[in-house]
């Protein structure tokens, strides 16, 4: 849980204002319970499975396909009722849980998904995305033309 996760609640209540942060599974937890949410166990387990992921393209998620498909290694979820004003939901499955959050005013993303999974669309151009928002411009075209191993026929 976020709460046994060591120190990183400490380290997003400490430098989420100064340090970008990117919470990947866990990290996305972890990021929710430190700006107010609840985590509790996920409405599915879901342990290298895939589900559609839909978005607004908002964040880390600008220019991926929607939905995508996700790479899921989890067994809890951020409780939708909870989520507090300084976080806007920006994906989802179709069933409604939280598979991408960000904060409204830092530069603080988390996704529920593995990114660098090879089941996962999209995750060279998210984790680019991720590196722009870091300061790195030329991130975007080195992603161009990278796909996973996988992806959909």
């Amino acid at each position: 849980t976020p709460e046994d996760a060591g120190v990183c609640l400490d380290i997003v209540a400490e430098c989420g204002g100064h340090v970008p942060i990117l919470g990947v599974c866990l990290g996305h937890q972890v990021i929710a319970v430190a700006y107010g949410a609840i985590v509790n166990r996920a409405p599915e387990l879901v342990h290298g499975k895939t589900s559609l992921v839909h978005h607004q393209g908002q964040g880390v998620l600008a220019g991926l396909t929607n939905p995508f498909t996700a790479t899921r290694y989890h067994s809890l979820a951020i409780d939708p009722s909870t989520v507090p004003a300084v976080l806007e939901v920006t994906g989802t499955t179709e069933s409604g849980v939280i598979m991408a959050i960000r904060h409204r005013e830092l530069v603080v993303e988390g996704v529920q998904f593995h990114p660098e999974s090879v089941l996962t669309e999209g995750g060279h151009r998210l984790l680019a995305n991720w590196l722009v928002a870091c300061g790195a411009p030329g991130a975007l075209a080195m992603s161009v033309g990278l796909t996973p191993v996988v992806g959909r026929s």
